[in-house]
Formats: structure tokens, C-alpha cells, sequence
């Protein structure tokens, strides 16, 4: 009968450091999660932690005088077995097993259980880091593919060496967006996203940076406009933040009201900032009558999708894709306070060659948002030893990081 075990730590190194005491090499991890381990005075005070979750394997004695196969040559002797059962039945049945032999591969390609870790320390090492940052599986295996074609046997043996060049490629994998000089006046930034986001908080520390100086006077003239004009506080919200700013805002109900906004103001503004509807990804729908509605804005017209740092990678690789109708320019970042892990970021962004324009770290306006840096992210990442001086150098920034200072 099958045995199954489960530990629970507060690193995934100390937990796979438990299952290798308890049940040694027999110990198979399948799964792994992030839950929540009591600790402190009366357990009230509970930590992030690792729960994994496996199989033991059954002791077995090899023959004497008979090599231990190998898993790849068990592989080849059970496909062989299974073409050789399916050939003696009828061309169906041949189809039939072939199929699931397909399903069940992919079943495991999927949860990254398909092929085996690599054998040098330092890889799983690396691979560790990479699981504890969630990383994507795809991109933790270009990683790992990179590492052990770059570096000899000898070279894996200096871990340092690795990581550094790891955070060179992870650096190299993040594009920033640059495009924010005001070519066009006016000029119009439209945020899309799902809803809890933080769109019309973003608009406002955008609408302050871009449009108030260090001593408080206004450097641009800036109009808000929200076609979310039904959600609750939505409106009350933005126009508050405009009151304070001394900007223009503007609710809007219909594609004609906001072109008729635009034109009324176009003359007399730098820039339009519109806030909008959160929607789901999956509602196909709902965003593409949001697309119609925003077409009033015209042809110049840029849109960026916000995003939180805080989204599981499926659910931000499903994100980036079904908002891609709106041609967004660029990615805003949000929440990156409330999470220690980036790599769910990283790895959407760059599957889908997304860059990404602003990071915000707050509520605070105007000051909790940031122009997106390489540096930014890398330094944000557990587990890596970061050279500071040595990453900026690699990954230097286009100005220095002043929020009042915005172009």
C-alpha cells in the first residue's frame, strides 16, 4: 500500500531537510504550498512557511551480480511493454493507450514533475531559490538549462559564481519601459485591469507626479476622468484626490460624453488621465464593449495594464493575455509592499515580452509609486546574494529615482 507523508517548516530548505531525516532517499515530494505555521506567545503570532507533500517509496533489493536500472531505461522497458500489450489488440487499442501515455506526460510536464532535478548541488540549489521567489516552471528551467551549458562541472562548484550570473539573466529578462515623454500634447494614459488592483489610487499619484513640482505648484495641466461612474466610492474617490490637486475631473457615462470631455478640454491640457472599470480577464464580453467605450478617446490615445505583485503567475499569464485587445504600452505593477516574492512578475512579463513602466509600493500619494527599475526587482528577491553596486552598474537606470521630477 502506498505511503504518504507530510512536513511543514519554515523554509522550503529546512523541510526538505525534515523528510530527507525522517524517510531518506525513499522520500518522493510531489507537491509543495505556502501555508501558515503557528508560533510566538500562545501561537498568535503565526509565520509564512512550507508544506510539502509526497510519497514514500517502498525499500527494494537489487539482484546480486545485477545492475540497478536506471529511471530512464525503467522508462523505455514499461513504453515498451505498453506498445508491445496495445500491438497484440486491435489498431484502436494501440490508439487508446498511446493517448494516455500522451495525457499522463503532460499531466507531469505541467506540474513540473516530468523530468527529475539536476544532479549537481549547485542547480538544485539554484532551483530551490527559484521555487522559494515562485518563478514559473518554464522560466526556472531556462534558468537552470543556462547555468549547466554556461559552467563546467568545476564551475558549478562555486554556487556565488552562479547566482550572480542567475540575477544577470533574471535582469536581463525584465524590460523596462521608457516611452514617457510627452511627444504629443495632449497626451492621454488610459488604465485598464481587473478589479482591487489599485487603478484610481495609481491614477492620482500619477496625476501628482506628472503634474505638481517639488514645492507644490502645478508643472502640467492635468484633467482626470473616470468611466467607472457607477461603483461605489469609485467617483467620490477620484474626484476627492482632484480637489486636492486642484485638476480638473470629470465622471462619464457614455463613449460620447468622454469624446465630448476630451474635446471640450483638449486645448487647455497636458494630459488626461482616465480611470476605468475593473474587469474580469475571462469575461470576453465586458471587455470588449470597455474597448468600444474607450475608442472615444481617439487614436493617440496609450493604454497600461495595472497589476498586483500579489497575483499567482497562472492567474497573471491569463491577465496579461485576455487584455492584450487594448494594445496596453506597458505594465504597472501595484501592491509590491505586500508581497516578498517577484517572480510570479518577472516570469509573466517576460513569457509574454511585457515591459513594465511604474511600481507602486503604498497608499501614500503621491509618493508610494516608483519608475520601474531592473534593480528594483532584483533587490527584491530572497534568497540571492545582491551585489548593489555591481547590479546597477549592469543595469543602470535612465535618471535619478525623484518623484517630483517626472518628465
Amino acid at each position: 500500500m502506498q505511503q504518504f507523508f507530510s512536513v511543514q517548516a519554515h523554509s522550503l530548505y529546512e523541510a526538505e531537510r525534515q523528510a530527507r531525516e525522517k524517510y531518506g532517499d525513499r522520500a518522493k515530494i510531489l507537491t509543495q504550498e505556502t501555508v501558515r505555521i503557528p508560533g510566538g506567545f500562545l501561537n498568535l503570532f503565526p509565520r509564512e512557511g512550507i508544506k510539502l507533500t509526497g510519497i514514500i517509496s517502498p525499500q527494494k533489493m537489487a539482484p546480486v551480480n545485477m545492475p540497478v536500472q536506471k529511471p530512464s531505461q525503467d522508462m523505455a522497458e514499461e513504453k515498451e511493454k505498453i506498445l508491445a500489450l496495445a500491438n497484440v489488440g486491435r489498431d484502436n487499442t494501440l490508439k487508446e493507450v498511446l493517448a494516455e501515455v500522451k495525457n499522463i506526460k503532460e499531466k507531469l510536464e505541467n506540474s513540473g514533475l516530468a523530468t527529475s532535478r539536476e544532479e549537481h548541488p549547485t542547480l538544485n540549489r539554484l532551483d530551490d531559490v527559484l521555487i522559494f521567489n515562485d518563478f514559473p516552471a518554464s522560466y526556472r528551467k531556462t534558468i537552470i538549462e543556462k547555468a549547466s551549458k554556461e559552467f563546467s562541472l568545476e564551475g558549478l562548484n562555486d554556487y556565488n559564481a552562479v547566482q550572480d550570473k542567475a540575477l544577470e539573466w533574471i535582469g536581463e529578462s525584465i524590460k523596462i519601459y521608457e516611452n514617457d515623454r510627452f511627444k504629443v500634447r495632449p497626451r492621454i494614459m488610459i488604465l485598464v485591469g481587473p478589479t482591487g488592483v489599485g487603478k484610481t489610487t495609481t491614477i492620482a499619484k500619477l496625476a501628482a507626479n506628472f503634474g505638481i513640482d517639488d514645492k507644490g505648484r502645478q508643472k502640467r495641466r492635468i484633467v482626470l476622468i473616470t468611466i467607472d461612474a457607477y461603483r461605489i466610492g469609485a467617483k467620490e474617490q477620484l474626484e476627492k484626490y482632484g480637489g486636492w490637486m486642484e485638476v480638473p475631473f470629470f465622471p462619464v457615462k457614455d463613449p460620447d460624453e468622454l469624446k465630448k470631455v476630451i474635446a471640450d478640454n483638449s486645448e487647455a491640457t497636458d494630459l488626461f488621465l482616465v480611470d476605468t472599470i475593473g474587469k474580469s480577464p475571462r469575461d470576453m464580453v465586458q471587455l470588449g464593449e470597455m474597448k468600444m467605450f474607450l475608442d472615444a478617446c481617439g487614436t493617440v490615445a496609450d493604454f497600461h495594464l495595472v497589476v498586483a505583485a500579489t497575483t499567482k503567475s497562472s492567474d497573471l499569464a491569463e491577465i496579461l493575455r485576455h487584455f492584450e485587445s487594448f494594445n496596453y504600452r506597458s505594465v504597472i505593477v501595484t501592491k509590491m509592499d505586500e508581497t516578498i516574492r517577484t517572480g510570479n512578475v518577472i516570469g509573466a512579463l517576460s513569457e509574454k515580452a511585457k515591459p513594465v513602466s511604474y511600481i507602486t509600493d503604498g497608499q501614500k500619494v503621491p509618493t508610494d509609486i516608483k519608475k520601474a527599475t531592473v534593480v528594483q526587482f532584483l533587490k527584491n528577491l530572497e534568497g540571492f546574494k545582491v551585489n548593489r553596486v555591481k547590479i546597477e552598474e549592469r543595469f543602470p537606470s535612465s535618471g535619478p529615482e525623484q518623484m517630483q521630477m517626472w518628465r
